[in-house]
């Protein structure tokens, strides 16, 4: 009877030890080479396509050195953005991202509003983010998923530091790592986050840079990092 019971219990508690822990990152769209080739040279940025792309993936193998090979990767990423790039620069980039995501065995979530990207990290397990970051471009109140996709230097697609009362702070560790590399997020949305979400989101107070990115390194802050 006693190991009857003992079994019983081990079967109850397994799937709780079973439960992947989640590494999330959200990856914007890309501005048009169009709009940027109205800028002037030192203020031009997405000359390349995948800045936010090869950022993310970078982050993966980061996090597969430190979390394992297993790691769950759920990369969540503005499908439109890359899809106006695709056409405008007449190549298969959305064919390609889907195979990074194969070769990467990562989940690939691709989304047209804000309100989805809530919607894909809402639908995580209770306290299963262990990671979380975020590629793209940004104001100090925002996470611009668009930004001079359709429209230059306008954005038709964010999650606004308003809406961050809208994610489930249930579905974070309570250790979660959470990083913004997109622009000035240190200078309101860090705020914001860790009064919303409860963890602490690592933002820049200053502008991002992702010129080293082909050489393998993260993108780096002109300022400095703030939690």
């Amino acid at each position: 009877m006693r190991f009857a019971f003992l079994f019983a219990c081990l079967i109850h508690v397994t799937p709780f030890f079973a439960r992947a822990d989640d590494h999330v990152i959200l990856c914007g769209g890309p501005a048009l080479r169009q709009w940027e080739d109205l800028r002037r040279e030192n203020e031009q940025h997405d000359r390349w396509w995948a800045n936010f792309i090869r950022a993310s993936t970078l982050r993966m193998s980061q996090i597969r050195l430190e979390h394992g090979e297993d790691a769950n990767l759920v990369w969540i990423v503005y499908r439109r953005g890359y899809l106006n790039r695709a056409n405008a620069d007449n190549k298969p980039y959305l064919d390609w991202i889907e195979a990074l995501a194969t070769k990467r065995s990562c989940e690939l979530i691709w989304i047209e509003r804000g309100e989805q990207a809530i919607e894909a990290i809402n639908a995580r397990s209770t306290r299963s983010i262990r990671t979380f970051d975020f590629f793209g471009h940004s104001t100090r109140h925002a996470f611009l998923l668009d930004y001079g996709s359709d429209i230059m230097a306008i954005s038709k697609a964010w999650i606004h530091e308003n809406d961050l009362s809208k994610i489930k702070r249930k579905v974070f560790h309570r250790e979660a790592r959470c990083q913004s590399y997109g622009c000035h997020t240190g200078e309101s949305m860090s705020r914001l986050w860790r009064l919303h979400i409860g963890n602490s989101l690592i933002g820049a107070i200053g502008k991002t840079d992702y010129s080293g990115i082909g050489r393998g390194i993260m993108p780096t802050v002109t300022g400095s990092w703030i939690r």
